[in-house]
């Protein structure tokens, strides 16, 4: 029996029925931060396996891409560290620019309060390691504690979900991306043997051209990601840490709609009107469809769009790929060893202790100094246990430990204890904001 002319029916496509599982788990706010954690567990359970040289040689492993007459050649591990997590830090700069324009941090006071709370959760870690480590043979390590991880720690707050506000997330995202910004010019200027002025110095001139085109009103994504290559590409030559170059293009980006409201509205009523008015088949409607989806465009800024299109393939591809390749720190037989060596407690006091005490210290300063102010939905309960998650200092802390103390057991050393704090760091971060937090996200006290 024919179904009538407007109805339709209600059986589900085989397809469907397939895929509900995996789309119902891509909805869940925690979704990514579960597939993350699982990649880092994975790693750590291969890389203390008896097939550990297996999983290093994976990541060790050259390959080259050639364009033309230009190549680029980086082991695995550096592609995916220089390459995709340069992505995964543009689409943070997205939206940190989207909150500093109508968001979280749109007053100078609301974005200076991560900003002052970042760099005490720089200096004081970085001071309680070099006190431990003065004078010895890890000495030129204090930056290894400075960093917080912006992965796993925005990873943990998704986990926790709705329990903890917007606002929250929002300065938590701010502080991790200042606290990188320290961590990379740390490198540039402590750690880094040779910066090449030229490239950096075309990296800048790629980013003013991306700048002129956001002026001159180009609003195609494909012309800033040609831009982004040869910037990325610049600051990579440049001895730079290639991530910073994600961080200034995202700033580019456009933010504003080509199209106001208000003309929007009276637009697209008409277009639809006219759908109405006309057969849904003929050529007249589909002109209208067209017409009313190029709309939906002029009202969507780029910036808008494009993180839109990027967040599933960061928190679903490239943040699980980064975890399972920098998550793998072996560490059987060298626990014993780690206990008591200066190197391994200047990297877990400076991110266990240092980070929380500085961050919370100088937030608090800056907010009774009148020099910026908290966010109005975030307690400072919540605030103290966000710092205790800025403990994790994962990946650039493994980074600048490679560059600070080279191969050997002091970098083995760091990396154990980077790797206790995180665990202790992520742990009683967790605890404290599931205390403070209710269900719906609000904070359980003010004080």
């Amino acid at each position: 029996m024919p179904v009538p002319n407007g109805l339709q029916s209600n059986a589900r496509p085989p397809i469907d029925i397939i895929t509900s599982p995996f789309a119902r788990f891509a909805k869940m706010e925690a979704a990514g931060g579960i597939l993350l954690l699982v990649a880092t567990a994975a790693a750590l359970l291969w890389a203390n396996s008896q097939w550990d040289h297996s999983y290093y040689r994976i990541w060790h492993k050259q390959a080259t891409i050639t364009l033309g007459q230009v190549s680029l050649s980086e082991s695995r591990h550096e592609w995916v560290n220089d390459g995709l997590m340069s992505i995964f830090f543009f689409l943070v700069g997205l939206e940190i620019k989207r909150e500093l324009l109508i968001g979280e941090l749109s007053t100078f006071k609301q974005a200076a309060f991560p900003f002052i709370a970042a760099l005490g959760g720089s200096i004081v870690p970085a001071l309680i390691y070099f006190s431990i480590n003065r004078g010895g043979d890890g000495a030129s390590g204090w930056g290894i504690p400075m960093a917080t991880d912006i992965a796993f720690a925005l990873g943990v707050l998704a986990l926790l979900g709705s329990r903890v506000p917007v606002g929250l997330k929002v300065f938590v995202a701010a502080l991790a991306i200042v606290d990188d910004i320290f961590g990379v010019l740390v490198i540039a200027l402590f750690y880094t043997r040779h910066i090449s002025l030229v490239a950096l110095g075309l990296a800048f001139v790629g980013v003013a051209v991306s700048c002129a085109a956001n002026w001159s009103g180009i609003r195609n994504p494909a012309v800033y990601a040609v831009i982004g290559v040869g910037v990325w590409a610049a600051v990579l030559s440049s001895g730079v840490h290639a991530t910073i170059a994600g961080i200034l293009l995202a700033f580019t980006i456009p933010a504003r709609s080509s199209i106001d409201k208000a003309e929007f509205l009276r637009q697209s009523r008409w277009l639809l009107d006219e759908f109405e008015r006309h057969d849904p088949h003929s050529a007249k409607a589909h002109h209208t469809i067209h017409a009313l989806e190029q709309k939906c465009e002029m009202i969507e800024s780029p910036l808008h769009r494009i993180e839109h299109a990027l967040q599933p393939w960061v928190a679903f591809l490239i943040m699980p790929i980064f975890a399972f390749a920098n998550a793998g720190v072996h560490i059987l037989g060298k626990i014993g060893a780690a206990v008591a060596h200066p190197v391994t407690l200047g990297v877990l006091l400076g991110l266990l202790l240092g980070k929380p005490l500085g961050i919370t210290v100088f937030a608090r300063l800056a907010s009774l100094s009148g020099l910026a102010s908290r966010p109005a939905s975030v307690s400072w309960g919540q605030i103290f246990g966000a710092s205790w998650l800025c403990g994790i200092g994962f990946t650039m802390s493994l980074f600048i430990a490679s560059l600070a103390l080279g191969d050997g057991d002091l970098l083995d050393m760091s990396k154990i204890g980077t790797l206790a704090a995180s665990i202790m760091a992520g742990g009683v971060g967790s605890l404290l904001l599931l205390k403070r937090a209710t269900p719906g996200g609000a904070s359980a006290t003010n004080v």
